[in-house]
């Protein structure tokens, strides 16, 4: 049995799991969480620099309604050319500022599928991580 191909540009690569910082989530996250490869160690620094609640104030924020606004920290939605979706059905790109010291930009996909004939799953893709100043 042949397996099918992945589709151009929709494998999870150049993306990786980002795990809760610290722990399980106390229900099962509704998105999969990603972070691109080139993030990953800002990623594994994200609880050093910010603290471990908020880092995982954003990790719930993300795993569950990606969407919405956060009652905790500042959320906007990018214009132009930066806030452009990364393909069809995802979302314009999110910006979340989670202090003076730590931003992070996503897209999310309802029905994100890793192969045409794969199943669909709701992912959010962490684009950067920037931990300098405006």
């Amino acid at each position: 049995m042949r397996r099918s191909q992945p589709t151009v540009g929709s494998a999870y690569q150049p993306f990786q799991p980002a795990r809760r910082p610290e722990g399980k989530p106390a229900g099962k996250p509704t998105y999969r969480v990603l972070v691109h490869r080139k993030f990953a160690n800002h990623w594994a620094e994200l609880v050093e620099r910010v603290g471990l609640q908020q880092a995982q104030q954003f990790w719930d924020h993300v795993s569950q309604a990606p969407g919405s606004t956060s009652g905790i920290a500042s959320t906007v939605i990018l214009r132009g050319k930066a806030g452009r979706a990364q393909g069809p059905g995802w979302s314009r790109t999110h910006h979340y500022e989670l202090s003076g010291a730590a931003r992070i930009d996503y897209q999310y996909h309802n029905e994100f599928r890793v192969r045409t004939d794969g199943d669909a799953h709701p992912v959010v893709a962490i684009l950067t991580i920037n931990y300098s100043s405006h």
